[in-house]
């Protein structure tokens, strides 16, 4: 684990991490980048404030992040047992279709 210093609202923060440096401090500047746009939007509000706006900014998107990849992981195993209901009956329709022929009675 490394640990990297970042600054976040104007105060330095010394952190640990596994993610590379560039990838911490990327973050970081996000999170400024947030808290300076929402403190630009509501003229005397204090940082710790801004912070804390963007944290709930950021735990709502995140939730919402969430929910939309369990939804789509219903999805996508609603889809998967469509196709493997799909691909049994069509090997069902093949063996029909083999046996017809076997027969003779295949002649169209």
């Amino acid at each position: 684990m490394k640990k990297i210093k970042i600054t976040v609202a104007g105060v330095p923060y010394m952190i640990a991490t596994d993610n590379d440096e560039e990838y911490a401090l990327s973050l970081a500047d996000e999170i400024n980048a947030e808290i300076e746009d929402i403190m630009s939007a509501s003229v005397g509000i204090a940082p710790s404030q801004a912070t804390v706006l963007a944290l709930l900014n950021y735990a709502d998107t995140t939730r919402k992040a969430k929910e939309e990849c369990e939804t789509m992981k219903f999805q996508l195993k609603e889809y998967l047992a469509d196709a493997a209901q799909a691909k049994s009956e069509r090997d069902l329709l093949r063996r029909e279709l083999a046996k017809i022929k076997k027969s003779g009675q295949g002649e169209f």
